[in-house]
């Protein structure tokens, strides 16, 4: 998202409102839909009013934050962040849409990839090439690298709630999608600015073996119910309302599944990412919510609930962080690992800032 003179005005009175569990293939049945809407709506409300009434814990881990990007690298609306590895951290812009490969500079820092048409980024358009896409978040999945956008800036004025998938070993300096998933009639109405702005991916064995509830059914989620969509859900957050959509995408036709929808503890949430040595989901809001973040697990029932919620690293000020991402395991030294945050505002020329968590 942009900055906007409104956003917290937007927020300053919160009042939710979750559509029910819907899908593309086979919907539940209306008694399912308005419970599990009861139930996701008064969860939502009542985390939010915690969340604007109390402080969150101290960020678990190191207090200090550097700068991650040499000045004036990337300027603004620099969005979600993605590790694929330890080695490369994907980055998305939103407006103009772009896509980052980026590699380690030196010390903390990370620098465009100067190989492979990347030293500046590349344009995302859609898969007829038309488009300029509102880039907010990505994620990089054994099943390919997807981008979740909210409108095209080319008719910015409205909502185009929209999953893609790029291919980026092209060497050409712009990509078209090479698949779609429209989510829009999915989704809450939502102004244009105020649509998805993160994603996450969890693989079906961390879910199964976590018997994850799938709201469609009633039951503990079953991946060969759904044929051909990869080897894992995605997460989707919708900032206009702080709520976190998870869908099975049909690789083949473009179609989707919503599996549940969950409340993120947040009026707004700007970023998702799963960190698989701890199980969590973390939930990240940008200044809306002073910089705080919420780590989700799934709870006795098979549903994903808010189990944290923490401040912002002390030496990190309140800034429009928009992405977050953490770094894998192998990147641990002395027993932390990496944290990225991507700024927005591109605050004193800087648009990336690093701190760390534990590694267990």
């Amino acid at each position: 998202m942009r900055t906007q003179w409104w956003r917290r005005a937007r927020f300053a009175a919160v009042g939710l409102s979750v559509l029910a569990i819907g899908s593309t293939a086979a919907p539940a049945s209306a008694q399912g839909r308005v419970q599990d809407r009861t139930r996701v709506q008064a969860q939502a409300q009542a985390q939010v009013q915690a969340q604007a009434q109390a402080f969150g814990a101290t960020w678990p881990g190191g207090a200090a934050v550097t700068v991650a990007d040499g000045s004036n690298v990337f300027g603004t609306n620099l969005s979600g962040l993605s590790f694929q590895g330890t080695g490369v951290l994907w980055a998305v812009r939103n407006g103009p849409g772009k896509l980052y490969r980026l590699v380690p500079g030196s010390g903390t820092t990370w620098r465009p990839d100067p190989a492979g048409g990347w030293s500046s980024g590349k344009s995302l358009h859609y898969r007829d090439g038309s488009g300029d896409l509102d880039a907010e978040g990505v994620v990089s999945t054994p099943d390919g690298l997807f981008v979740a956008t909210e409108r095209d800036n080319d008719d910015d004025e409205s909502s185009l709630a929209k999953i893609v998938r790029f291919d980026t070993s092209s060497s050409a300096k712009s990509l078209n999608a090479t698949a779609e998933w429209n989510l829009t009639a999915d989704l809450p109405s939502v102004p244009a600015n105020s649509g998805p702005e993160g994603i996450a991916w969890i693989p079906d064995t961390f879910l199964t073996a976590h018997a994850f509830r799938d709201e469609r059914t009633g039951a503990a989620y079953n991946p060969a119910a759904y044929p051909d969509h990869g080897s894992g859900l995605f997460f989707v957050g919708l900032e206009d309302n702080g709520t976190i959509y998870a869908y099975a995408l049909d690789r083949t036709g473009g179609g989707y599944t919503r599996i549940a929808t969950v409340a993120s503890g947040f009026p707004a949430v700007m970023d998702l990412e799963f960190e698989p040595a701890t199980g969590h989901l973390w939930a990240a809001c940008d200044d809306t919510c002073h910089g705080r973040t919420t780590t989700l697990d799934i709870n006795a029932q098979g549903r994903l609930a808010v189990t944290a919620t923490y401040d912002r690293p002390g030496g990190m000020p309140d800034y429009n962080n928009e992405g977050f991402a953490i770094a894998p395991q192998a990147a641990c030294v002395a027993g932390h690992k990496p944290v990225v945050w991507a700024d927005d505002d591109n605050d004193a020329k800087h648009a990336l800032r690093a701190g760390t968590l534990p590694c267990t």
